[in-house]
């Protein structure tokens, strides 16, 4: 754990202290992947001191009284001439919100160090261990009955996604990472059984859970995470496709999605996933699938995994009819009818089983039971090329 308050560089030290700077983060960078880094932002850090909590895992700062600028808002004056605060350049809202370089932001300093000792409790010390087993009072058995009602009968409404996190966690207890950012995708942690587990959810209450940049960053972030200390990683799925647009096509959507992909193909933890309602396109594909060595499969029986939702389907196969809204409405229902369910996936054996909604925690604890002894191996590489 790095605890940083730190003004930068001491100018009279000269190229000494840029020397140690480069000592630390290659301390860093050895240390990825074998312990858990955390980095504590609990007063300035500035220059090229912010590269050391950079590389780290997770980065938690204190609202008002921490920051982060690799310049300052003199030199910004200087160089661009745009006049910026310390706090709106580099403080905890600017890094939660928008740039996600910081994973979390506390009200104080006292309530930043118990929230690192809680997210710590759901850690390995390193990746030679598993993660630490608690004590659990809460039946992995335990029935749901309110998640039957989760999902809205109108396809187009929202439902928070939270929710079910929650009923499936161990009592209820759920530790969110990056919660201010890219929140069409949840990531953290929850425990099953007393065992940590990853959770990566899409958020239908935010842009209709949509898989974006932002969300495809944060989540492929996580994952590998998980991967490195042999959390495993628990996929809820609720998700019409990628965002279209030009502006995300112009940001490299492609490569950004191609993240997400990497990281969970990639990942060889225990992996379970559940699709609630929508499972679209290359999105299903990307969270998580059968296709990407995901190990047990759910779905519940509301959900739908197609090519694309039934409206926009009919108007690209059924061009011609478009002129009669009858024709189209029954093309609509004859599609629904065929693909609007998770049968067909299931048939084909990319869902193991179609479960009630109610018993997803008894399940789910039980997928993960019977992976507790799985073990793969990728083939032998100096390091993969991710697409960053």
């Amino acid at each position: 754990i790095g605890i940083n308050d730190s003004g930068g560089a001491r100018i009279q030290e000269g190229v000494s202290s840029l020397a140690a700077y480069g000592e630390v983060f290659q301390r860093n960078i050895e240390a990825s992947g074998v312990v858990p880094q955390i980095s504590m932002i609990m007063g300035p850090c500035a220059g090229g001191a912010v590269y050391s909590p950079a590389m780290t895992d997770f980065i938690f700062m204190v609202k008002d009284s921490s920051y982060m600028f690799v310049t300052g808002p003199d030199v910004v004056k200087t160089v661009t001439n745009e006049v910026v605060t310390a706090e709106e350049l580099g403080g905890a809202t600017t890094h939660t919100r928008k740039s996600s370089v910081a994973d979390g932001a506390f009200e104080n300093d006292v309530e930043a160090l118990s929230e690192v000792r809680r997210l710590i409790d759901f850690l390995p010390l390193s990746n030679r261990e598993k993660p630490p087993v608690r004590p659990f009072y809460d039946d992995p058995g335990r029935i749901e009955e309110s998640l039957d009602t989760l999902i809205p009968d109108n396809p187009n409404k929202p439902y928070d996604m939270k929710e079910l996190i929650l009923k499936v966690a161990d009592e209820g207890d759920f530790y969110e990472i990056q919660e201010d950012f890219a929140k069409n995708i949840i990531t953290g942690f929850i425990r099953l059984e007393g065992q940590t587990v990853g959770v990566v959810a899409n958020q239908p209450m935010v842009l209709a859970g949509v898989l974006d940049i932002d969300s495809a960053r944060k989540a492929a972030r996580f994952v590998r995470f998980c991967d490195c200390f042999e959390i495993p990683i628990l996929t809820l799925v609720d998700v019409p496709g990628f965002l279209p647009g030009v502006t995300q096509e112009y940001n490299g959507v492609i490569k950004h999605g191609a993240k997400l992909l990497f990281a969970y193909g990639e990942a060889t933890v225990p992996k379970v996933t559940v699709i609630t309602r929508k499972a679209y396109g290359g999105a299903y594909v990307v969270m998580s699938s059968k296709h990407l060595r995901g190990d047990i499969n759910y779905a519940w029986p509301t959900s739908e995994i197609a090519v694309m939702g039934a409206k926009g389907a009919t108007e690209i196969l059924y061009r011609s009819e478009l002129g009669d809204p009858e024709k189209i409405a029954q093309r609509a229902k004859d599609y629904e009818d065929a693909f609007a369910n998770p049968f067909v996936a299931a048939e084909r054996g990319f869902i193991d089983e179609v479960i009630q909604p109610r018993s997803t925690r008894k399940r789910v604890c039980r997928a993960f039971a019977q992976l507790r002894t799985k073990r793969k191996q990728m083939p032998w590489k100096k390091h993969d090329n991710i697409p960053l």
